[in-house]
């Protein structure tokens, strides 16, 4: 069963919250933000180009005009190959782990896998951002050494950042599977 939901990233910008339910054990959220705005691409780099042409213009230099499509170019591609996140998705099976995996605009594909045997707890944290109290939801790791220990943290959708509402369905949903796994 598929469920979607819009919600409002930190920003104040739509994402949208896809949750599909595979089996009482199984579950994948996918957090979604908007596609990379043509417009803005379209204003951005006619900017920096009119730029240019003014700079030449006074200077007559071709070289001002060649770097400058040559920069906007190679920064285009590097935001939509480093940057630009098209969506962020968990996937928890009880059983097995959690896996953790990040879309980029370019196609590009990030994963972690992490093994139930190492969590010791999916919780909600909160953080100190600019001047605003975020809150996030992370995995704490369970440390090999000290059985009541935390060896390290794990935060979840970094890019897209949802506010409380979104992450208290999905902190529900997991504790949910983890209550049944112990």
């Amino acid at each position: 069963m598929a469920e979607k939901n819009e919600f409002t990233d930190i920003n104040g910008k739509a994402i949208l919250l896809d949750c599909q339910n595979y089996s009482s054990f199984c579950r994948e959220f996918t957090v979604s933000s908007p596609k990379v705005s043509l417009c803005k691409v379209i204003v951005c780099t006619c900017s920096v180009w009119l730029f240019a042409y003014a700079v030449f213009f006074v200077t007559e230099n071709t070289a001002v005009l060649s770097s400058a499509i040559i920069i906007t170019l190679v920064g285009m591609m590097m935001h939509i190959h480093l940057v630009k996140v098209e969506h962020e998705t968990l996937l928890i099976i009880g059983s097995l782990g959690v896996q953790l995996s990040t879309s980029y605009a370019s196609g590009r594909e990030s994963t972690t896998f992490i093994e139930m045997s190492r969590i010791k707890d999916i919780v909600i944290n909160e953080a100190v951002y600019m001047q605003s109290i975020i809150y996030y939801l992370c995995i704490l790791i369970k440390d090999s050494g000290d059985p009541n220990g935390i060896a390290s943290v794990v935060p979840l959708f970094q890019s897209s950042k949802p506010r409380l509402n979104c992450l208290v369905q999905v902190y529900k949903s997991c504790q949910a599977i983890i209550a049944q796994t112990r």
